[in-house]
């Protein structure tokens, strides 16, 4: 089994080396994953400059291949210019802090698995509910779990597993639900501060605003202690409008 392993967190993050090392017990692996970190970026691609490709070694040892780019150039370059060949599932993660409800929209690391997904290749998003997780063995764990699932029951091509893990000892975890997307969102703000020089400039801060209560969403469930899997996909199309729309007077619009 090929697994590609990419990630938002950037090559170098604890998070990938953890997935990678329990990854390679079960197929193996191929590590794509930015240079530096490209948290929140969505599902940016690298346009009008170069996108640069150099192997990347942890601890004397090859580990992959280090992109200056962002996580979808990384499955691009790493099926179309390295393998070469479709992969048996992609794998994004482990990413500091959940990647859920609307926070979807704007991750890298979803993005990456979304990446795969567009290109017909079965993949998973893994993220851990801290910014700074103790431990990744058990996020590992599942997430190694979740690939042997997921080739087994074959997800349907388009949709990708996004995979939530609460940041508490295995112990204390109640179980797994297969969850929705969720509500809860960012309200953002853009404090104005001021550097040594004088000079005005501006960083985005805010706090989250908690919508979701129902366990059976990935925010939710993940806040109850349970491991969240949501089965998302690319098309935003908002069908039960779409059907409201037919009764529209098209003529209006000419």
């Amino acid at each position: 089994m090929k697994i590609l392993i990419s990630n938002d967190d950037g090559i170098d993050s604890r998070g990938i080396y953890a997935l990678a090392q329990e990854l390679k017990k079960i197929g193996d692996i191929l590590v794509v994953a930015p240079r530096t970190e490209q948290s929140a970026v969505g599902h940016a691609i690298t346009m009008k400059i170069p996108v640069r490709v150099t192997e990347y070694f942890h601890n004397s040892d090859f580990f992959g291949y280090a992109v200056d780019g962002t996580p979808a150039d990384c499955i691009k370059m790493g099926i179309k210019n390295i393998l070469k060949t479709l992969p048996d599932i992609v794998v994004s993660g482990i990413n500091n802090g959940a990647n859920s409800a609307i926070n979807i929209i704007y991750s890298g690391t979803v993005s990456a698995a979304r990446e795969a997904a567009i290109m017909d290749v079965p993949s998973i998003a893994v993220s851990i509910a801290s910014h700074d997780p103790n431990d990744y063995s058990f996020a590992a764990k599942i997430a190694a779990k979740t690939v042997i699932t997921i080739l087994k029951n074959k997800v349907k091509t388009g949709t990708l597993l996004n995979v939530n893990i609460p940041n508490i000892p295995e112990s204390e975890i109640k179980g797994i639900k297969f969850t929705s997307q969720g509500k809860t969102k960012w309200d953002d703000v853009y404090e104005e501060r001021i550097d040594p020089y004088g000079k005005k400039y501006f960083w985005l801060t805010g706090k989250l605003t908690n919508e979701d209560l129902n366990v059976n969403s990935d925010h939710a469930a993940v806040l109850k202690n349970y491991v969240s899997i949501s089965p998302i996909h690319f098309d935003l199309t908002d069908y039960e409008m779409l059907e409201k729309m037919k009764e529209w007077d098209t003529k209006e619009l000419l």
